[in-house]
């Protein structure tokens, strides 16, 4: 009976916060006294709601409530995001790496569970790599059994990826085994997003040229919806994220195309 109640608490603070983050980006800001009086809860538990929230990288707390990270565009940097859930990235990258085909291609996008990949792959592994990410092919340079491609063009010092045109011309033409992809949000009804339109446009790419998507997202990641959308649910075969998905959310996943599997 306690794990029953402790379920329904649970499901109860997810809806809780799906609802303010709702509002809060169709109102721009929301203020924890009135969303206390409006979901007749404690401004105790609005206030952890927003830290929830916060933590997901979905609002930003601001004095007396929280504003949407599409009103800040505030996007987190590679930095941040590396020193952010290690051991579940760690796990992710573990599970993806029995994915990997030996001798097989594979584009890797560029990302902080991209490194933990690169961290974890074995000394005598051989491969064709791809990929547009700066630290991804600085690791990867003196690998003797890696023959190592990268993706020209713009680099984004936010996360350390080649962006526009040349990139993607370059996928144009080529046909990977599989694709690794990492994302901002998940979610059934909108599929995969990003804030940054040059990013999603290389994501799209990546996710065109391989005959099997991989996505490598941990679970504060998912229900939340960001700007440019890359990719529908349908185009991915793969989902590694982490056992703190919900079931019912990992449902809704595998629902919509993907099969889903935690590490």
């Amino acid at each position: 009976m306690a794990n029953r109640t402790q379920e329904f608490t649970q499901m109860y603070a997810t809806e809780r916060q799906q609802r303010i983050l709702t509002q809060a980006r169709a109102a721009g800001r929301v203020e924890v006294a009135a969303l206390a009086d409006a979901l007749a809860v404690t401004p105790e538990t609005i206030r952890r709601d927003l830290t929830a929230l916060e933590s997901r990288g979905s609002l930003r707390r601001v004095h007396g409530g929280a504003i949407p990270v599409e009103r800040l565009e505030i996007e987190p940097t590679l930095a941040s995001r590396s020193i952010r859930h290690i051991d579940i990235k760690r796990r992710i990258a573990a599970r993806i790496l029995d994915e990997l085909p030996d001798g097989g291609t594979v584009l890797l996008d560029a990302g902080s569970t991209t490194q933990a990949i690169i961290e974890l792959l074995p000394a005598d592994a051989e491969l064709t790599v791809i990929t547009n990410s700066i630290p991804a092919a600085a690791a990867l340079a003196s690998r003797p059994g890696i023959s190592l491609y990268v993706l020209g063009g713009r680099v984004r010092g936010v996360t350390a990826a080649t962006v526009g045109d040349w990139a993607e011309a370059a996928l144009a033409d080529v046909v990977v085994d599989v694709a690794v992809i990492g994302t901002n949000g998940i979610s059934a009804a909108r599929g995969l997003t990003t804030p940054d339109q040059a990013e999603a446009a290389i994501k799209s790419a990546m996710v065109a040229a391989a005959r099997r998507v991989i996505v490598a997202t941990d679970s504060s990641k998912a229900g939340d919806d960001h700007l440019h959308r890359f990719a529908q649910l349908s185009d991915v075969d793969l989902v590694v994220t982490d056992a703190d998905l919900s079931d019912d959310v990992a449902d809704e996943l595998r629902a919509a195309g993907p099969e889903v599997v935690t590490a």
